[in-house]
């Protein structure tokens, strides 16, 4: 096998593109394109670098298999970078306002994705899928971003996760102004332990209003087995307005549309 069939070999097997190889050796795509077809070979310093990189010797990379003689053919070591069998990295030559429209970056280590789609270990883009995301839709095991949904989900907008923080968040435990979940803590707060500043309902619910099987506050409605039909809309209705009677209509519509 020549130089150049070696080069391409080497370079699939660690998952590479001609123009991510290029960049690690500090030359352009064209320049690895034309030492992959033989129209060209590297200068020395750039020799040097590919046998570092594919863990080869020199005499190993530039010599041709087919003109060894037989007492030459002795089994070399084999190296095996485990770090580039789980390596992955694409990026789109697309951009939007110089940021790739696309960018994959993932592996064994700290790898970060930027792009207005981006996938990575760690994730930051509009749009953000990693263990850790940031940004504007963002799903992963820690997500902080205007919409967020993950293990720790921290949202400005909408946080969903096992725990989650933000203006509306949803989750086994809820913090936030619009809370629901097991433990739901907030303005507004929906689930089995529920407390809240203003209206609380839930198996145990504590809030200025609150409503639930049992409850803690100036103001309560009592329900058997978390059944809401069992209170009147209307009368709820007739309380908020009168304790908030500037709260937003359609949150106290929201509200209301729970109940008989």
């Amino acid at each position: 096998m020549d130089f150049a069939n070696k080069l391409q070999s080497y370079r699939k097997q660690r998952g590479m593109s001609q123009e991510n190889l290029a960049e690690v050796i500090g030359v352009s795509r064209q320049a690895v394109s034309k030492w992959e077809s033989g129209q060209s070979y590297p200068e020395m310093d750039k020799m040097i670098s590919l046998s570092e990189l594919f863990h080869v010797s020199l005499d190993h990379l530039v010599k041709d298999a087919s003109s060894d003689t037989k007492a030459e053919h002795v089994a070399s070591p084999v190296y095996v970078d485990l770090n580039s069998l789980f390596h992955y990295e694409y990026k789109s030559k697309r951009t939007c306002f110089g940021i790739p429209l696309v960018h994959i970056h993932i592996g064994r280590g700290l790898y970060v994705a930027k792009g207005v789609i981006a996938i990575g270990n760690v994730a930051i883009g509009a749009v953000s899928i990693g263990i850790v995301a940031l940004g504007g839709l963002c799903l992963g095991a820690l997500a902080l971003g205007l919409i967020s949904f993950a293990g720790l989900a921290l949202g400005l907008l909408l946080a969903v996760g096992g725990i989650a923080a933000g203006t509306m968040a949803v989750g086994g435990i809820a913090l936030g102004i619009f809370a629901v979940g097991g433990l739901a803590v907030g303005m507004f707060s929906l689930g089995g332990l529920s407390i809240a500043s203003h209206i609380a309902m839930g198996g145990y619910a504590s809030g200025h209003i609150a409503i639930g099987d049992t409850v803690k506050g100036a103001y309560t409605f009592i329900t058997q087995d978390n059944n809401f039909n069992d209170i009147k809309g209307e009368e709820v209705r007739k309380l908020i307005q009168q304790e908030y009677p500037h709260l937003w209509k359609p949150i106290v519509q929201g509200i209301i549309s729970i109940f008989k």
